[in-house]
């Protein structure tokens, strides 16, 4: 499903490979952004969150999600941002009601066949198996916040943003009734940032989230127990490990949502 095409850095004229990431929708299927083989690759002068973002649509179940936009580093220090296909016929924003339409009429419709065979497929069982979870390997800051956006999609959460309020330290997500914190520093989460996090989700009504790339001090993690506040943990492979009580609460009381 990924494309691949040749991407030459108008600084250096070094020309690279580049294969479009493919990503997880909700319902499963991998997504990726269709790239624009004639448009010219942009070099990155400065960082601004609505340009970092690309809207693309599931072939599979029509829904349209925000997801990186594709970039890659040049050898001599140069980032590139690859061009993508947008507006109709193209997978990366746009108006693509029509193209939704067509899928939408090409997918199977409801069973017809007899009832039981209906009911078996429509078993508690089958309805609760899910893919396996699918992430980006972190290596940037933009990576971990990427891993972070993806598991609150697969807890249920849709229209994950930028938050409004930047947190103390870090990078803040949000969504519907959740406000998460990324947090790529290379030491420890300390009390302070849980009880911010606390403080700024509760002013919002929100259920906040703390995502760390090193952990919590000791403190940290006995005041989140206290306060009800889940932490994770992520891997270098962009995977989230609830650490206390409350992370592990959510994650499987959450596991099997379906995000709006």
């Amino acid at each position: 499903m990924a494309e691949t095409v040749a991407v030459r850095c108008p600084a250096c004229r070094r020309e690279h490979r580049y294969t479009a990431p493919v990503y997880p929708c909700v319902c499963g299927a991998p997504v990726a952004p269709r790239l624009d083989r004639d448009g010219p690759a942009t070099p990155v002068l400065h960082r601004a969150w609505q340009d970092d973002w690309v809207t693309v649509r599931c072939r599979s179940c029509g829904r349209r999600g925000e997801w990186p936009r594709p970039e890659v580093g040049c050898a001599c220090g140069v980032v590139l941002r690859v061009a993508v296909v947008e507006g109709p016929g193209g997978d990366g924003g746009g108006d693509q009601d029509d193209a939704c339409d067509r899928d939408a009429s090409a997918r199977p419709g409801p069973t017809t066949g007899p009832p039981e065979t209906a009911t078996a497929d429509a078993t508690p069982r089958a309805a609760s198996v899910r893919p396996a979870f699918r992430s980006v390997t972190i290596r940037t800051a933009l990576d971990a916040v990427t891993a972070t956006a993806l598991y609150l999609r697969r807890l249920g959460y849709g229209g994950v943003r930028r938050a409004d309020q930047r947190p103390p330290s870090g990078i803040g997500l949000a969504a519907r009734g959740v406000l998460a914190q990324v947090d790529p520093a290379v030491r420890p989460a300390t009390l302070r940032d849980v009880e911010c996090l606390w403080l700024t989700a509760m002013t919002e009504s929100a259920q906040g989230l703390y995502f760390s790339l090193t952990g919590y001090a000791d403190d940290a993690r006995a005041r989140a127990d206290a306060l009800g506040v889940p932490l994770f943990v992520l891997d270098l492979t962009g995977t989230p490990r609830p650490v206390n009580a409350p992370a592990e609460t959510l994650a499987a009381t959450r596991r099997g949502k379906r995000a709006p």
